[in-house]
């Protein structure tokens, strides 16, 4: 497994300062911890590659808000989480729980429910070869 640079999420962190207040939390909020599992390029579907992360909130923990062009699955494995994207509705997911978004949604919402208690779940994303996992909003 290999952890995911901080310096990418880090440099996502300043971006909530022009969004909305979700961002604003997420940026004083303890950082994700991020282990990329596997990469898969897709033969069968050119240009395109399956890419499998876990990733651990700390207690309180939060991401900005970001973007990531690809079709995400994300499925909870410990504790609770509250996912959201711009112009849906937050949710609220425990374990063996799951989330979906799209190439164009703006994640606006992705934290930990709990400010005691870790949560863990693994991120399932459908994107194109070589392109970042995330991205900062457009």
């Amino acid at each position: 497994m290999r952890t995911l640079p901080s310096i990418a999420l880090l440099a996502l962190l300043p971006l909530g300062t022009f969004a909305a207040e979700p961002a604003a939390h997420a940026s004083q909020a303890p950082e994700p911890i991020v282990h990329e599992v596997l990469t898969q390029p897709l033969p069968d579907h050119p240009g395109k590659e399956a890419l499998i992360l876990t990733v651990e909130y700390p207690p309180g923990g939060a991401d900005p808000v970001h973007r990531h062009d690809a079709h995400g699955f994300v499925y909870v494995l410990e504790g609770r989480i509250v996912m959201g994207v711009a112009g849906g509705r937050e949710v609220t997911l425990g374990p063996g729980e799951a989330f979906h978004e799209g190439p164009q949604d703006l994640h606006t919402v992705g934290r930990n429910a709990s400010t005691a208690e870790p949560a863990k779940f693994v991120v399932f994303l459908l994107k194109d070869i070589g392109k970042p996992a995330v991205l900062p909003p457009r």
